[in-house]
């Protein structure tokens, strides 16, 4: 069971690692990034953010990106929430697949 203090840090996490990855993927024409979902461990030590990447494609090229470029993306959130948080959160990324596997389905569903 979450409690209020981490959902509250979940959606201030979430709301500005979607910023963070907005203004990263400006540049890189033709790829969005978003966060979907961003998830806390009771103690406020570990942030777990899952991003959808579209087009599908190059999920694992930009996830490897975000992995390598982690500390940085960790330093620029913590400069976002200093004034909210006394420690930022280490980050772990993941992959979001499950708009990739609704469309499947989908798919499978129209063959019939």
């Amino acid at each position: 069971m979450e409690s209020t203090r981490q959902a509250k840090i979940s959606r201030l996490l979430q709301k500005e690692l979607s910023e963070i990855f907005r203004q990263q993927t400006a540049k890189t024409h033709g790829t969005i990034v978003s966060v979907s979902s961003v998830r806390v461990t009771p103690d406020l030590s570990i942030a777990k953010a899952y991003l959808s990447v579209f087009p599908s494609e190059k999920a694992m090229e930009v996830m490897e990106n975000v992995k390598l470029s982690a500390k940085t993306i960790r330093y620029e959130l913590a400069q976002k929430v200093r004034f909210q948080l006394r420690k930022t959160p280490e980050l772990q990324f993941y992959l979001d697949d499950s708009l990739d596997y609704i469309e499947r389905i989908d798919n499978l569903l129209q063959e019939n």
